[in-house]
């Protein structure tokens, strides 16, 4: 076998290997080569990983092996790693792998495992016996006890990205093995065959997303590997706290505190004001409550929203947790009418204002939450309307911008922090990073109550002391680790960020722009949707045109039998989950059928007579839709747009052919997968078939 054959053969692979298993474009640096002889798979002296017939034998093994021995070629370059320590790591990435490819597939097509599996695949650290025969099964030797006592040390940071990403989180976060996705219907693998117009919810990672995530992983397990666990991953946490202060241009004194998700956040911000010091209870004035996340209302009392945590507690939900107050009161503003309409803006301020003033005047300790955006894209209150607020009362209330969407540019982020508020965002919704990526941006007034007091004491089952930035005297009592899966799920977002930063500001008004025409126009040539009303947003006149643009379009749906009522939320998540499936097996002959399409979670609000609730669907343009999805980069930026409004067609022909089929798809109801049904042959099946052409 002549070298340009090899190169040919390298090729093919990286393309359909990268085509179904998008997260292999990590390994693109190290060489591939196709081998007459030798075994399955082993590592040259020079570190290029060979292959031989075998590993073509069944679908997924050619992924499993390519994952084992490109990952252990490239660990044990790095210096101080072991040999059988870079073997081991490597071999327990390749088993997760393979456990994430066997998911959603049926029996007869899952790949075959390798005796030593189970033991390196377990959730927990196997004994050090078992490990001990494992590594002889895989080395040819035993690996030596240092290397095992390490290993075992350092076993639940070891793994694929996706799977790490998994971590540090709630139950959502959990990966159903018959769909292969999580909570939130989407993926920590790319899953670019996916139409995803979804950042209103969460979204799938992509491959620029997962390849930054995944780069991260392999440089924090070479220094686990080499060096004591502690510092890796908080020098993993310390770079993205680095990273968000460039995105959005922070000043030094802005601190950057981590977070498990929005709500994590509403938890902290909560404490932050506990640490304000005074001996008053708390009154938290929430906006849209019913428009934000669900388990915002508990945590803005301080009481658990789940029943686990992100540090893998086990809580009682709605229990209060330790240490704080027990009289906060919530008083809650409507942005919408009874019917569903929209209140007026100064009926809404003035209900704000009076809440305030009341609350300072009875000596509670106020915090006033802001919203923006809204699940529904709705902003409130306005920045005028709280300098004018804060100008009236000082320092004498907190405020709090719910920025989650982060739909907004690094200017208006800032004015919110001049103006001494808090700031929670994501990277998780329009930056469109991977589900569960929280933080807090404190302006310098409020970050001095860090350096004195102290958190409440039930936050040690949330945070660990490590996504506090260096020095924060009210951490000191939180466990000293650091919570590695959101690194990674930041490590991720960033990514995104920094694409998205790239684009020219007129350049993201335009599509926008173009976003919102193909969204109108898809809902007038449908009487069924309806569109809902959102009113223009405005935060300042140095807004950037782009944030000016609605980027959520929400939609209400007439029930196929009663068309005097819109679906309600069952039938509209029914709508939602088989959009995110592939129907070709129901309905067959039907283009759109198969086309797997993933927008925003439905969101309650009153039928529009009043009597009842219907459910309203959204589709969201995310940032990965204004810096280019990656895995259209072969088109050129008109080809790539058109491309992108043609999917987003495809949504809305899908949600029609839904609807017109309803009660049949209620009897059959499909179930989403990670993949299609009819899935594309795999790498190793064009790996195969490039070797007999050649």
């Amino acid at each position: 076998m002549n070298s340009v054959t090899l190169l040919r053969i390298e090729r093919q692979i990286e393309v359909e290997a990268t085509r179904t298993q998008p997260e292999f474009a990590a390994f693109r640096r190290i060489a591939v080569v196709i081998g007459d002889n030798g075994p399955a798979a082993a590592i040259s002296a020079i570190g290029q990983a060979v292959l031989n017939e075998t590993a073509f034998a069944r679908p997924g093994l050619l992924g499993f092996y390519l994952r084992f021995v490109l990952e252990w070629a490239w660990l044990r370059q790095r210096p101080g790693v072991a040999t059988a320590a870079a073997a081991l790591a490597a071999a327990r990435a390749a088993c997760l792998f393979l456990q994430a490819e066997r998911d959603g597939l049926e029996a007869d097509d899952k790949p075959p495992l390798p005796d030593w599996f189970s033991v390196l695949v377990s959730e927990v650290a196997p004994s050090g016996a078992a490990l001990k025969l494992a590594s002889a099964r895989l080395l040819g030797a035993p690996a030596d006890p240092a290397t095992l006592t390490r290993i075992r040390g350092i076993w639940s940071l070891l793994g694929t990205a996706d799977a790490l990403m998994e971590t540090g989180g709630d139950i959502r976060l959990q990966r159903d093995p018959r769909s292969a996705l999580n909570g939130y219907g989407c993926s920590h693998r790319p899953r670019p065959w996916a139409v995803t117009f979804a950042s209103s919810t969460a979204s799938s990672s992509s491959e620029r997303g997962y390849l930054a995530a995944d780069l991260e992983r392999l440089k924090t397990t070479a220094k686990l590997l080499a060096a004591e666990r502690g510092p890796a991953v908080r020098a993993s946490l310390a770079a993205v706290r680095r990273g968000l202060a460039q995105v959005f241009d922070l000043d030094a004194a802005t601190q950057v505190v981590l977070a498990a998700s929005g709500t994590d956040t509403e938890l902290l911000a909560l404490a932050l004001t506990h640490l304000a010091g005074a001996d008053a209870p708390i009154l938290n004035i929430l906006i849209a409550p019913e428009e934000t996340g669900r388990g915002v209302p508990m945590a803005a009392r301080g009481v658990h929203f789940a029943v686990d945590t992100a540090l893998g507690h086990d809580v009682a939900f709605e229990a209060p947790i330790a240490g704080f107050r027990p009289d906060t009161e919530i008083a809650n503003v409507f942005l919408r009418q009874p019917g569903g309409g929209l209140r007026a803006v100064e009926l809404v301020e003035a209900e704000i204002e009076a809440i305030v003033a009341d609350g300072i005047a009875a000596g509670r300790q106020v915090i006033l939450h802001v919203l923006d955006l809204s699940k529904t894209g709705l902003l409130a209150p306005g920045p005028a309307f709280l300098q004018a607020l804060r100008a009236r009362y000082g320092a004498g209330f907190d405020i709090v911008v719910d920025a989650c969407q982060a739909r907004l540019s690094a200017q208006a982020m800032n004015e919110y922090l001049r103006l001494d508020a808090v700031v929670l965002i994501t990277g998780s919704k329009f930056f469109t990073g991977p589900p569960f990526a929280g933080a807090l941006l404190i302006p310098a007034a409020v970050a001095m109550r860090l350096g004195r007091g102290e958190l409440p004491a039930g936050l040690d089952a949330y945070f660990g002391r490590d996504e506090f930035p260096a020095g924060c005297k009210a951490a000191d009592q939180l466990p000293p680790v650091g919570n590695y899966g959101l690194s990674l799920r930041w490590h991720a977002a960033l990514a995104e960020m920094k694409a998205f930063k790239l684009v020219a500001p007129a350049r993201r008004a335009e599509i926008l722009r173009g976003f919102g025409a193909v969204v109108r126009a898809a809902v007038a040539e449908n009487p069924a949707l309806a569109l809902l009303d959102a009113p223009p947003i405005y935060r300042g006149e140095m807004d950037e045109p782009w944030e000016r643009l609605p980027s959520i379009f929400s939609f209400s749906m007439r029930s196929p039998s009663d068309p005097q009522r819109c679906l309600d939320p069952a039938e509209a998540r029914a709508v939602y989950i088989w959009l995110n499936a592939d129907l070709s097996g129901v309905l067959p002959g039907h283009a759109a059928a198969g086309r797997i399409c993933h927008i925003g979670q439905p969101v309650r609000l009153p039928q529009p007579d009043g009597q009842g609730e219907m459910g309203v669907l959204r589709v969201s343009a995310g940032a990965r839709l204004i810096s280019g999805e990656p895995s259209h980069k072969g088109l050129g930026g008109p080809l790539r747009i058109q491309r992108e409004f043609a999917d987003l067609q495809v949504v809305f022909a899908k949600i029609g052919l839904i609807l017109a089929h309803f009660r049949q798809l209620q009897a059959a109801d499909p179930a989403p997968h990670y993949r299609r049904l009819s899935v594309p042959d795999s790498a190793a099946g064009f790996a195969r078939k490039a070797i007999k052409k050649l």
